[in-house]
């Protein structure tokens, strides 16, 4: 089973899933899961139509949210997890390769509500660095010009 890591009371995230996690996810009480990374960066990574199917088996809520590293800053992504965040039922756990390119995300979409300083404890208690997207951080709470 990959490590799942928790962010907030009904956000985790985790590095990739097989197909197997599924049963285990839903037998934790997870309600919802969604995919960032996208099909193909690896060959040995799953499909998401095999999540979709996986998840969907087992009577998880399923959506997949593809992001390129060199995307995780732009406004579409951000958007699309503050969504899942407000629209899925939770629990809900978040993959992608290692887990970093979610947390980076779920940073973006909750700095305004959590604050810098409580976001930045969170994530680094969790194991993950916010400096590289330090900026990108600050100019969605408007402390830097865009």
């Amino acid at each position: 089973m990959a490590t799942l890591i928790q962010l907030e009371e009904n956000v985790f995230v985790a590095p990739q899933l097989v197909e197997a996690d599924f049963a285990e996810i839903a037998a934790l009480g997870f309600r919802s899961v969604v995919g960032n990374r996208p099909d193909g960066e690896a060959e040995d990574q799953m499909p998401q139509e095999t999540a979709r199917a996986a998840a969907e088996r087992h009577g998880l809520e399923f959506r997949y949210d593809p992001v390129r590293n060199f995307d995780i800053t732009e406004d579409a992504p951000v958007e699309a997890f503050a969504d899942a965040l407000e629209e899925l039922p939770g629990p809900i756990l978040f993959y992608c390769r290692t887990g970093t390119r979610c947390t980076l995300l779920w940073a973006q979409a909750s700095v305004e509500r959590l604050g810098l300083a409580k976001t930045t404890r969170i994530a680094a208690e969790a194991g993950y660095d916010l400096a590289p997207i330090r900026d990108a951080l600050e100019e969605r709470l408007g402390l830097v010009a865009a």
